[in-house]
């Protein structure tokens, strides 16, 4: 199932309204689920990103509308990035010509 990696940082409406961020997390926890992406682990982290969530899905054009959806609430900015496992990664690096 490919794996994606969707980092975010607060906006400034998404950080004064933090605690709120649970609620959030949960209604995006359901979006996902409605779109087909089964969300893995969220992680709130420091430096560069505030937070990161790795997800899973089959239907990868259900990213990008998972992304949108989010980003137009207005609270965080996302990218988002394609994740192989190490076993693919082998596989890939095998196959190059």
């Amino acid at each position: 199932m490919p794996t994606f990696i969707i980092t975010g940082s607060w906006t400034d409406q998404g950080i004064r309204s933090v605690k709120d961020a649970p609620k959030r997390t949960q209604a995006a926890r359901e979006l996902a689920k409605k779109l087909g992406i089964d969300v893995k682990h969220v992680f709130l982290t420091s430096g560069e990103s505030d937070l990161l969530v790795i997800v899973e899905t089959a239907n990868t054009d259900s990213i990008p509308k998972f992304a949108m959806a989010i980003g137009a609430q207005g609270n965080v900015r996302t990218r988002t990035v394609r994740a192989w496992p190490e076993a693919e990664m082998v596989k890939l690096i095998s196959e190059l010509p």
